[in-house]
């Protein structure tokens, strides 16, 4: 097996919503083909990566350091013991002359290629993506379906109370038992009554709501909102400190008896094992939301694994960010709690099959090899103009 070609672009996931700390008006995202030697029905098997919203493009860094390192390497430094394509090794060949430290955006650049990567390993493989995984990393039997939420409840312009709620509405219509939505963007007491709003929603539910603050508050605000919104009971209470800011997690984690959920941007194994030692976080409630196309990939997320486990925590324990298909394949192969979903936001990237259907806040998977891009037309469409 030999890569033949890398091609690189970048596409829009725009959009007028915002959260607490930014808007999405200009964001986009990368994304790679990777061609290889190996034909099947007359057309080179090629897998595809991009990378998860919240992030931009890496194009130069891709360009310049990650795609080369990969194309100028002896093909068979790319291989297994059995000859067949190991992302681990070329993951190590594109950190080949990096110092460590300093994640940010290169983690996403090499979580771009180490997603195209898995989904051409899969795909030689002639396997979807989540058995492959489970046979390689798992027990050989992974779930059949995932346990998803439905994430939205940004703040836009001119959008009510009302807005908000026919919003919630529409994800209960689509099969989501659980719903996620932004606070932090206003003050506290307006914040209350959009939570109190979707709760109407939930007949009261607060266990089926959870909220994100996306890294906005300081301590004392961080404290003040835990304190108000506790009598709730909300499904978790996330991202509520800079995602670094460990003391910040443990003081609220003495504070708040209800379950926080953090580290969509944490993007290495040392950041995530800081975060299990310092940022108080409790095994038995807490979630960790590493997003495996963020983090260096699927390669990094395996690592992050077997460190939680060697800290006393469960795989179940692990709900990731992004709302993809990569994720999703990852969360049925290695027995993850679930997955994030957007309905409708950061399209074309965003969102599992076109055929996907929600019920009972679970999803199934595609049985097409590789990720299933395949059978995701808008953005299937895309990632074949990339390289023809």
């Amino acid at each position: 097996m030999k890569i033949i070609s890398v091609h690189e672009g970048v596409v829009p996931i725009s959009s007028s919503i915002r959260n607490a700390w930014i808007d999405f008006s200009s964001m986009d995202c990368s994304i790679v083909a990777v061609v290889s030697d190996v034909m099947r029905d007359g057309e080179p098997v090629i897998g595809y990566g991009f990378n998860s919203n919240g992030r931009y493009s890496a194009g130069e860094i891709l360009r310049r350091r990650m795609i080369p390192r990969v194309l100028d390497a002896d093909p068979e430094a790319l291989l297994d013991e059995a000859g067949e394509l190991d992302p681990a090794r070329a993951w190590e060949l594109m950190m080949t002359n990096e110092k460590p430290g300093g994640h940010g955006e290169r983690s996403v650049a090499v979580g771009v290629m180490d997603m195209a990567l898995f989904d051409l390993a899969a795909k030689i493989a002639d396997k979807p993506l989540y058995r492959y995984l489970s046979d390689k990393y798992g027990d050989g039997a992974p779930d059949d379906s995932v346990f998803v939420y439905a994430a939205g409840g940004y703040y836009a312009p001119g959008k009510t109370l009302r807005d908000l709620q026919d919003e919630m509405r529409g994800f209960l219509d689509m099969g989501y038992t659980v719903v996620k939505m932004k606070i932090g963007g206003a003050d506290l007491a307006e914040d209350l009554r959009r939570i109190e709003a979707v709760l109407e929603v939930l007949d009261g539910d607060g266990s089926r709501l959870a909220v994100d603050v996306n890294g906005r508050f300081d301590l004392d605000t961080a404290l003040s909102y835990g304190k108000a919104i506790e009598p709730y009971g909300l499904f978790w209470y996330e991202e509520v400190g800079d995602p670094l800011d460990y003391r910040l997690n443990a003081v609220l984690s003495e504070h708040y008896s209800g379950r926080i959920a953090t580290g969509e941007n944490l993007f290495s194994l040392q950041d995530a094992r800081n975060l299990i030692r310092y940022g108080g976080m409790r095994p038995d409630r807490d979630i960790i939301q590493v997003d495996p196309a963020l983090s260096y990939g699927l390669t990094e997320y395996l690592r992050v694994q077997q460190m939680l486990a060697q800290h006393g925590w469960s795989a179940r324990q692990c709900i990731p960010h992004g709302g993809h298909q990569f994720s999703l394949h990852i969360a049925a192969a290695l027995k993850l709690g679930g997955n994030e979903s957007y309905p409708g936001e950061f399209q074309p990237t965003g969102g599992f099959a076109d055929g996907a259907v929600v019920r009972d806040s679970r999803v199934g998977l595609t049985e097409i090899p590789g990720i299933g891009f395949e059978a995701k037309a808008a953005f299937y469409d895309v990632l074949r103009a990339l390289h023809r």
